[in-house]
């Protein structure tokens, strides 16, 4: 499969190194290729550890024990395996990452509910047993390894690594944040990412950090969309080591939890970003922001709504101005609106005002702004106060080609 890098594409950023953390990535072989596909993260004793998960009803073995794993508040590692998903495999499955656990709880001497453990790739083959036992005991002696080399170690059909640094002040500690994520077609909210992580040398107590992620993936993680898919795989895991000089965080009341918190979703909505500039064939990064909604959720699913049409996403691949796809789109959402107050526009330029057509609309500026990479397109719908912007991109021939071929 030939993946071209994609035009939307940003550079790896220069991200810090976090305390506690020790990344190292080797070729296991899950695939017949030539580059690193399993990586380890080891993570200092008293990690807190938080995570969010795909809704699938089909989820991987994976997503089912990282579930079970996260009451006891604590991780000592994360393995993740790229090119097989080892999701629809059932006990042969869940057999292989049993066994992953057990290999680096012994190599690590930690508890195996401490190891997390994703996979990604081709669903409905078991990951091969042999090829992770090689594979872990070759990482476990593996020297240390770059964030950027990490990120390409996970990637599947990614054709660049994905990164995101933050920074915080809790009195006078600084903090630092990195985050890493894989992502490109099997993109849809319910959890929408393919596999993210974000680790801190903040010292934040494990049910904070939960309610802390699982906001940020509100408005972020879940708020992306590249082709409307779940996938059964979909993980955010966060990590907070504690190394950092500074009382610990409990409450969202105690000193540094804001600025803890608007780090954590600084990177998430970066990596987000990074996911939908990378989909599958993509040439344009969409923005659909939703505003006078019944509700924040209502504006959310309405601009899902628009963001998940074929329609609309090849409008805009063609340079289309086609705002009448965009009120189908609110239409089908099954949201509250009304046909007579909805006003549509792109790139700051009003098409239509009040449910009509303005008479005085001059599509030059706008068909200029979608000749562009970074599109926008807004709906206001006269209704309340509810508001949110979604993130999304254009539907080209190229998602046809990827996909067409994706197990060969």
């Amino acid at each position: 499969m030939d993946l071209t890098r994609s035009p939307l594409a940003r550079p790896f950023p220069d991200l810090p190194a976090i305390a506690g953390v020790t990344l190292r990535s080797v070729r296991a072989g899950y695939k017949a290729w030539d580059r690193a596909d399993l990586t380890l993260v080891e993570l200092v004793e008293g990690t807190a550890v938080a995570g969010v998960f795909t809704k699938s009803a089909c989820a991987s073995s994976e997503v089912e024990m990282g579930r079970e794993q996260l009451h006891q508040g604590t991780a000592r590692a994360l393995v993740v395996n790229a090119g097989n998903s080892n999701a629809f495999t059932g006990y042969r499955g869940r057999e292989a990452v049993e066994q992953i656990v057990a290999q680096v709880a012994e190599g690590l001497g930690c508890a195996p509910e401490q190891v997390f453990v994703s996979s990604t790739g081709v669903i409905g083959v078991p990951l091969p047993r042999d090829v992770a036992r090689a594979g872990v005991a070759a990482a476990l002696e593996a020297a240390p390894c770059s964030w950027e080399q990490a990120a390409a170690a996970i990637g599947t059909t990614d054709t660049f690594t994905k990164g995101a640094g933050a920074s915080a002040m809790i009195g006078e500690t600084r903090v630092e944040f990195a985050g890493i994520v894989k992502g490109s077609g099997m993109i849809a909210p319910d959890m929408a990412t393919m596999l993210g992580y974000v680790f801190t040398d903040a010292r934040v107590a494990p049910a904070l950090l939960q309610d802390m992620l699982a906001r940020a993936n509100a408005a972020t993680f879940s708020c992306i969309t590249v082709d409307g898919d779940t996938s059964t795989s979909d993980t955010v895991l966060a990590f907070a080591t504690g190394r950092a000089e500074h009382p610990e965080i409990r409450s969202w009341d105690d000193s540094g939890a804001d600025a803890v918190f608007a780090a954590l979703q600084s990177v998430c909505r970066e990596l987000a970003h990074l996911v939908v500039r990378d989909g599958e064939g993509a040439r344009k990064f969409i923005a659909v922001s939703v505003s006078g909604a019944q509700s924040d959720d209502s504006a959310r699913r309405i601009g899902l709504s628009i963001a998940n049409s074929p329609l609309v996403k090849t409008a805009i691949a063609g340079g289309d101005a086609n705002w009448g796809r965009v009120v189908m789109a609110v239409g089908k959402a099954g949201e509250p609106a009304d046909r007579d107050s909805l006003s549509i526009g792109f790139g700051g330029v009003w098409a239509a005002r009040d449910g009509q057509p303005l008479a005085d609309y001059d599509e030059t500026p706008v068909a200029r702004h979608l000749q562009g990479e970074e599109i926008t397109i807004k709906v206001d719908l006269g209704l309340g106060a509810g508001r949110a912007t979604v993130w999304t991109c254009d539907l080209t021939h190229g998602y046809i080609d990827i996909n067409a071929d994706y197990r060969s």
